[in-house]
């Protein structure tokens, strides 16, 4: 089977398509309570957020955490998450616009950083599965950048898509980095981790909900 021609979107899960920003807010605050941190706002972490996470660590603290203080304030912020992501939703549309892609003619894909094994049965929960070519989760450690999984993501998918007809949406800066590493665009939306301005940064078309994004994805993928 020859590459398609059509469009092909990778989505990125947490801040994208799952609206958690609650969640981890909720759990990055439960996490540092149990370190003797004070809490941060949405709007510090939104300023401040970066990967490799313990990076933004460093931003918080002010010099980079040990590497047992990571693996406590790591296992402790997934300890919360998971109990605060029963809250969350998809994002508003996200159905729909999964829906509609696919129906065009359109392919998709599903790439996160949150554990494979955690991210499948949320997945399935929503009734999505079935619109995506390939889902990949994180199967190695936590707090790496999303280059590499990038690669290995669309290696999978040779067959059935071209890079140059790709277009990663996510929420953070590290989804346009992913993209330029492997030769597709993106499109990063402001309603998760990153804050406007920080994702204006990478040089890509930001917008505001994920029906622009969509709609940039097929202008820039045409």
């Amino acid at each position: 089977m020859g590459k398609q021609g059509n469009a092909h979107i990778v989505w990125d899960w947490n801040g994208t398509l799952f609206h958690d920003i609650d969640a981890i807010i909720g759990a990055t605050n439960a996490a540092f309570a149990e370190l003797g941190l004070e809490p941060i706002t949405l709007e510090t972490y939104r300023a401040l957020y970066c990967v490799p996470v313990p990076k933004f660590y460093e931003r918080l603290l002010g010099r980079m955490p040990t590497e047992a203080e990571w693996d406590v304030m790591d296992g402790a912020f997934h300890r919360h998450y998971t109990e605060w992501r029963t809250r969350c939703g998809l994002t508003e549309g996200a159905a729909d616009l999964l829906a509609g892609w696919r129906s065009a003619g359109n392919s998709q894909s599903l790439l996160s950083m949150y554990g494979h094994e955690e991210l499948l049965p949320l997945v399935r929960g929503f009734g999505i599965e079935s619109h995506f070519l390939r889902i990949d989760g994180r199967t190695g450690p936590s707090g790496g950048s999303k280059a590499a999984h990038m690669v290995r993501h669309l290696k999978s998918l040779d067959e059935l898509v071209a890079p140059e007809r790709t277009v990663v949406i996510g929420d953070a800066v590290d989804d346009a980095l992913a993209a330029r590493h492997v030769g597709a665009r993106a499109v990063l939306y402001t309603g998760g981790s990153h804050g406007p301005a920080s994702l204006r940064e990478a040089g890509v078309p930001v917008v505001d909900t994920l029906a622009e994004a969509v709609e940039e994805a097929h202008r820039i993928a045409a």
